[in-house]
């Protein structure tokens, strides 16, 4: 088969499956219909074993109907989808200073505090995405209110909430710069340039130079304030997804200015992240390492998850759309042939979201606590639309001159 037909096979498999199984899924079983909002804890055939309602998840779900219908066609059905979750955020969501707390009851009572600085990061998300959908000027307040109440706790994102004595082993995390690298993007058009760019040259270099270890060629999920290694449990962290996911983050704000020797960085870190965690054993990438081979503190270290998968596809992908490194679409198809194989569930629709070592679902849930509306179908979206760039390109290229 020539390249073209793969690109364009790939393509179809992508968009077949975020249209005609992903997203049916959710629109079928997750709008809560009597009291807003979306139920997330759904079980393998979309049944809801849980009522109670997470905040990142709520965010997550308005954004990708919002991003659906912006970016692929303007469905009413996903547009109503959207603003079900939004009234019920834009209700129930926030305490009184503007934070957003983490979970909430059914009907909307506040269960968790808001400790949890990413309940505002996708707070921003969907209502910016919404904004965008509606040109609802009370949706845009939300998400720069929000992303300005962002700006002012990122230097304590848990602040009194926080366990940690702060003084005593002092640890910066790189959950935080990571998102906010693809915050800023989701947002552009809604903020002052100048903050804009400030923003996203200094999650540049947080990511790429003060996470970024040249020794080891590896991200750290926590370094000490003056970017060392901490020799303890948090130190010595690895997660492989999230820097594999934070490298096409960093690739899409590359090729704003087309600064070609960042995109080329940020695909060979996703490479030596992905050869550090492919679990050479059973296949798959595993969910926490110690960058000195000890034990992890982490007791599902060795479980592979749906979203630390499907967001390394869209790194590989974009990669190999930006420089052409072949190793990048080889390790394409090896991570798509074990992704496919073990994540989908073709019986009852949508991805497993969690298996043991050996590539066996763990649980059979579709939706919880930490799964929802989000990872897959971003993924399968960002995945379908680079694989029509890259057969757009080589029908261009093979063209007769």
């Amino acid at each position: 088969m020539n390249r073209t037909m793969e690109f364009h096979d790939y393509a179809a498999l992508y968009r077949n499956n975020l249209l005609n199984d992903v997203i049916p899924f959710w629109m079928q079983h997750s709008p809560d219909m009597q009291y807003g909002g979306y139920f997330t804890c759904l079980d393998r055939d979309g049944k809801v074993f849980d009522t109670d309602k997470f905040i990142w998840l709520q965010c997550r779900e308005v954004w990708c109907f919002a991003m659906l219908y912006n970016k692929v066609e303007q469905k009413q059905e996903w547009l109503d989808i959207a603003v079900q979750g939004a009234e019920f955020l834009r209700k129930h969501g926030r305490d009184q200073d503007g934070s957003w707390y983490f979970s909430l009851t059914r009907t909307g009572e506040p269960l968790t505090a808001p400790y949890n600085i990413f309940s505002d990061c996708f707070a921003a998300m969907a209502f910016g995405q919404l904004y965008q959908a509606t040109g609802n000027a009370d949706y845009s307040d939300i998400a720069i209110s929000t992303f300005h109440h962002i700006l002012r706790r990122q230097d304590n994102p848990k602040g009194h909430y926080s366990k940690a004595i702060a003084d005593t082993r002092p640890l910066q995390n790189f959950a935080l710069p990571m998102i906010l690298c693809n915050l800023v993007l989701e947002m552009e058009s809604l903020l002052d340039k100048q903050l804009v760019e400030d923003t996203i040259q200094k999650g540049i270099h947080t990511v790429m130079e003060v996470f970024y270890q040249p020794d080891t060629g590896l991200i750290m999920e926590n370094i000490t304030p003056e970017g060392q290694l901490s020799d303890s449990f948090e130190g010595r962290l690895i997660n492989p997804g999230h820097g594999l996911e934070a490298m096409w983050f960093v690739m899409d704000l590359a090729t704003r200015t087309n600064d070609t020797a960042l995109i080329a960085k940020a695909k060979d870190i996703a490479l030596n992240l992905l050869e550090y965690g492919w679990d050479k054993e059973h296949g798959g990438i595993f969910y926490f390492l110690d960058v000195k081979g000890y034990p992890p503190q982490q007791l599902e270290w060795d479980q592979k998850l749906w979203w630390v998968h499907i967001e390394t596809i869209i790194s590989l992908l974009k990669g190999y759309l930006h420089t052409g490194d072949e190793k990048c679409w080889e390790w394409f198809k090896k991570v798509h042939d074990y992704t496919w194989k073990h994540f989908p569930d073709p019986e009852n629709g949508e991805w497993f979201g969690y298996l043991n070592r050996q590539g066996q679902p763990l649980l059979p849930l579709k939706g919880g606590k930490w799964k929802g509306c989000f990872h897959v179908p971003r993924g399968l979206y960002q995945s379908w639309n680079t694989l029509q760039q890259l057969a757009a390109r080589q029908t261009l290229s093979t063209q007769p001159k």
